[in-house]
């Protein structure tokens, strides 16, 4: 027992995540019977913390593994309008579903199984409910032409990484390998054009992240690491004249004083 508390020093294993939301108009029918307090909602959305990788045949983003062994507890902050505004998810699918009007920062915590000897990391979100580009034709009123497009989509892809995990966790973790994303698409369907009319989920318009995002993004990454540690490099430059300048003016001022 005292060995699976160990930590593996030097090493490091991730798991491959998603977070965001998918929002639908209501139709009429749906928003007749809101409640009072909901009469003015206009979409349905599904924000949540997901698996990257999708399962085939359903119309869903991410979601094929089950997060569970490593994921404890996901809480969502909403916005202070809704009734219980901290919604806590403590067992898959982590994900919240609600009815509103307006778009706000959602907060996502993540609380890891005690196992893991981490701390919870906190995601934020800013909730999407409208389409990325215009839905058509201005002669149609903007709700039945976003019914009409479908649904819309707004995710980050993102990788939890564990570094020097405890013996017993990274047992875990390597008995639950993440599903692989698929390498490409034949028709692939970006994200800021799925809710397009013609590409519903029944025709395959549901998006899903693609083994060559991940390495687009893995790549964005990198070239985010080597311009901050170049901007670092910049300012520890500047502190050390800016040091140098200090210690010239304390010795000019000392002989002055003399």
């Amino acid at each position: 027992m005292a060995t699976e508390r160990v930590r593996i020093r030097g090493l490091s294993i991730f798991r491959p995540i998603i977070y965001g939301n998918t929002a639908t108009v209501l139709n009429a029918k749906e928003r007749e019977a809101l409640a009072a307090a909901s009469a003015d909602h206009t979409h349905r959305w599904t924000v949540a913390v997901r698996g990257a990788a999708s399962a085939p045949g359903q119309d869903t983003v991410g979601g094929a593994d089950d997060l569970s062994h490593f994921v404890k507890r996901v809480t969502f902050k909403l916005h202070d309008t809704y009734p219980n505004p901290s919604r806590n998810v403590d067992k898959p699918p982590f994900e919240v579903t609600e009815t509103g009007w307006g778009e706000f920062e959602i907060q996502m915590r993540i609380t890891f199984v005690a196992d893991a000897g981490e701390k919870p990391i906190t995601l934020y979100h800013h909730l999407k409910l409208h389409p990325w580009t215009a839905t058509g034709d201005p002669e149609i009123p903007p709700l039945d032409a976003a019914i009409k497009a479908g649904p819309v989509h707004s995710w980050q892809y993102d990788e939890l990484v564990f570094n020097d995990p405890f013996q017993s966790f990274l047992t875990t973790l390597t008995q639950h390998p993440p599903t692989p994303l698929v390498r490409s698409r034949r028709k692939p369907v970006p994200f800021h054009l799925a809710h397009m009319a013609g590409l519903e989920a029944s025709k395959g318009g549901t998006p899903e992240f693609t083994a060559q995002m991940e390495k687009e993004e893995a790549e964005r990454l990198e070239e985010a690491r080597k311009a901050l540690a170049a901007e670092e490099d910049r300012w520890r430059m500047t502190l050390l004249e800016k040091e140098k300048e200090l210690e010239q003016l304390q010795k000019l001022v000392a002989e002055r004083g003399q």
